[in-house]
């Protein structure tokens, strides 16, 4: 039971510390944030730390599912698949906030959420439960890319 615990502590710090160097370098985002033009139906700024802290939570849950699972050869493709996808939602706020890439970061996030995709039906495979636990994490992604693709558009 130990070793389970211990396992889950570092599948949910994992993506909790992906997030956190990642706010931390773009520090000062909701300042940049307030400035720019949004969509209709843009949130609050202060809702996205609220929002990212759950989404990695979630993710390192499901992470942890998928490592707790009885040995598949799949495993090793669904965690390369997460680690990619981790990779790319890093760098992600710094292309956008950081160096103000806005279209790029638009197709940054794309990309993003064709891996996500790839986790999910990686993950499906081995656990249901873990694919499900994404699923909150693709919806925002959606949501994130109508925001990142009009504030492309109006700035």
């Amino acid at each position: 039971m130990k070793t389970k615990n211990k396992l889950l502590m570092i599948c949910l710090a994992i993506p909790l510390g992906v997030g956190a160097v990642s706010g931390f370098i773009t520090r000062n985002s909701m300042a940049v944030f307030r400035q720019l033009k949004k969509p209709p139906f843009s949130p609050p700024g202060w809702i996205f730390p609220i929002v990212w802290t759950i989404l990695f939570l979630m993710m390192g849950f499901a992470s942890y599912l998928v490592l707790a699972a009885n040995y598949t050869r799949q495993q090793a493709k669904a965690l390369m698949a997460y680690i990619a996808q981790l990779a790319v939602n890093f760098f992600w706020p710094i292309f956008f906030f950081k160096f103000k890439w806005f279209s790029f970061s638009f197709f940054w996030l794309i990309l993003l959420w064709v891996l996500i995709i790839v986790t999910i039906k990686y993950f499906y495979n081995i656990s249901k439960k873990a694919a499900y636990f994404l699923v909150p994490y693709i919806i925002w992604i959606t949501y994130a890319g109508y925001l990142n693709l009009f504030v492309s558009l109006l700035n």
